[in-house]
């Protein structure tokens, strides 16, 4: 069932998904080669507490029934995502997926940034300008009307017509109350297919675009997905409210990339 959301619970979805943004930030600020995405999910767990919000991914249960032990998703190069944090060192040259959610007035945010550590190789940053680019093409479908398939097709266009991989078994949801609620939200499709669009629909909108080939694999910690190949991935997410003209961005990266361009 697709719940539709009123203008005040709308609102109450922004302000948990400007958390998510806000606590990228913290992340962003000490993200460099020598750092542990143990320590980035300290820092993320805290900064949620502090602003009176819970880390929604903590306890999480996957299909398995094992419940996800930390705040963030951290995937590093060829994880594509639900990477668990641990205690290695990101090195120069990698880069990183950061999922997180909170839960802040009864409403959920989520939202994913990938990083650079260090300097990267061209043909990655190639890769992660892409696969930003593809998700604002996949929200400008994000309006009342369209089908979700719309979504699907922009971002599957964009991706596939530079070559890159479009991962099929992991997909955007709706999101509300509970952080993952229907519809599915695809990252390939047709236009025209799938469920109707319509105002006060809120979804999490995510590529998730792998440098060579799409297929991925479970790791043996039953939620670390990765490339079959060993190619890196990119991973960027927004919640978006569906609107009559054009999406409600719920989430930011503005906190995130102010931060990013202060280090630089």
């Amino acid at each position: 069932m697709i719940i539709l959301k009123t203008d005040d619970e709308i609102e109450l979805l922004r302000q948990s998904n400007l958390l998510v943004g806000r606590t990228l930030a913290e992340v962003a600020k000490i993200i460099r080669p020598g750092i542990t995405t143990k320590q980035l999910d300290k820092v993320a767990e805290e900064f949620i507490r502090d602003n009176g919000a819970i880390p929604t991914f903590k306890g999480f249960p996957n299909p398995y029934g094992l419940p996800f032990p930390a705040t963030l998703c951290t995937s590093v190069n060829s994880q594509v995502v639900h990477g668990i944090p641990n205690d290695e060192p990101l090195k120069d040259g990698d880069i990183v997926s950061v999922d997180c959610g909170t839960l802040l007035n009864g409403f959920c945010g989520d939202s994913a940034y990938t990083f650079t550590v260090g300097e990267v190789k061209p043909e990655i940053l190639e890769l992660l300008k892409v696969t930003k680019e593809a998700l604002y093409k996949g929200i400008e479908n994000a309006v009342h009307g369209k089908r979700i398939g719309d979504i699907g097709n922009a971002i599957q266009t964009h991706c596939e017509t530079h070559k890159y991989g479009v991962v099929r078994e992991f997909v955007g949801h709706g999101i509300g109350k509970e952080m993952h609620e229907e519809p599915a939200v695809p990252n390939y499709g047709k236009r025209g297919s799938g469920t109707l669009l319509k105002k006060g629909m809120c979804i999490a909108i995510e590529p998730m675009i792998t440098f060579g080939d799409r297929k991925v694999y479970l790791e043996s910690d039953n939620w670390t997905v990765r490339t079959r190949d060993n190619s890196v991935a990119v991973h960027f997410e927004h919640t978006v409210a569906i609107g009559l003209d054009k999406a409600d961005i719920l989430s930011s990266f503005e906190y995130i990339e102010q931060v990013l361009e202060e280090k630089n």
